[in-house]
């Protein structure tokens, strides 16, 4: 697995850089408050690359193990896009074991990585929830049928909200490699989802951000 930094960026939060600080020197508590920092974000983008909750859980699992083995090897970069890519990988790893085919599991939570159950929003009714859950299913179905590179670059943007420079530096391309894998990915989504797309994608970035 290739876990090497990626190049600097600019504006890291200073409370990450503090975190990041700490865990280089070998505190653990440093290393363990950048996991909870960051863990929503790698178990999301895992299962939104793996359709499967256990598997996600799994990729989190071994990527912030990954990123703890490798810290030696991280020196003044911008922390989360290191670590995605870290993530990334990891279902990279776990495609290629199950012969690079993700699953969908309809029982898989979409909505956040600290809860496996959604709990229904008491100011909207039954057939409105019905209707986000089915949304859902068939937005995360169209997302797990993109190439992976598109799938990666879609769900960073669109679903996590990531900017497009940190998506350049967790996929080690260029700014416009990644617009154009989104532009891609958006079309095939486009012509799966219909109208619905839009609504779709931003209906799950707000599930992600609840």
């Amino acid at each position: 697995m290739d876990v090497s930094p990626p190049e600097a960026i600019r504006g890291e939060p200073e409370a990450e850089a503090a975190l990041v600080r700490r865990a280089l020197d070998g505190d653990l508590d440093g290393f363990n408050g950048l996991v909870a920092l960051h863990q929503r974000a790698v178990y999301n983008l895992c299962l939104r690359m793996l359709g499967s909750a256990p598997a996600a859980e799994d990729a989190a699992q071994d990527a912030f193990l990954s990123a703890f083995r490798s810290l030696r090897t991280f020196r003044g970069m911008a922390f989360r896009p290191w670590l995605m890519r870290i993530a990334a990988n990891a279902c990279t790893d776990e495609l290629r074991r199950r012969g690079r085919r993700p699953a969908l599991s309809l029982d898989a939570p979409l909505a956040g990585s600290d809860e496996h159950i959604d709990v229904p929003d008491p100011a909207v009714g039954p057939e409105v929830e019905a209707l986000r859950a089915e949304q859902a299913a068939l937005v995360q179905s169209a997302l797990l049928r993109l190439p992976e590179e598109q799938r990666l670059a879609v769900v960073m943007c669109d679903i996590q909200g990531f900017a497009y420079e940190e998506i350049a530096l967790t996929m080690r391309c260029s700014v416009g490699t990644v617009k154009s894998r989104i532009a891609r990915g958006r079309e095939k989504l486009r012509r799966e989802l219909g109208p619905m797309k839009e609504q779709s994608l931003n209906l799950e970035r707000q599930r992600i951000e609840t």
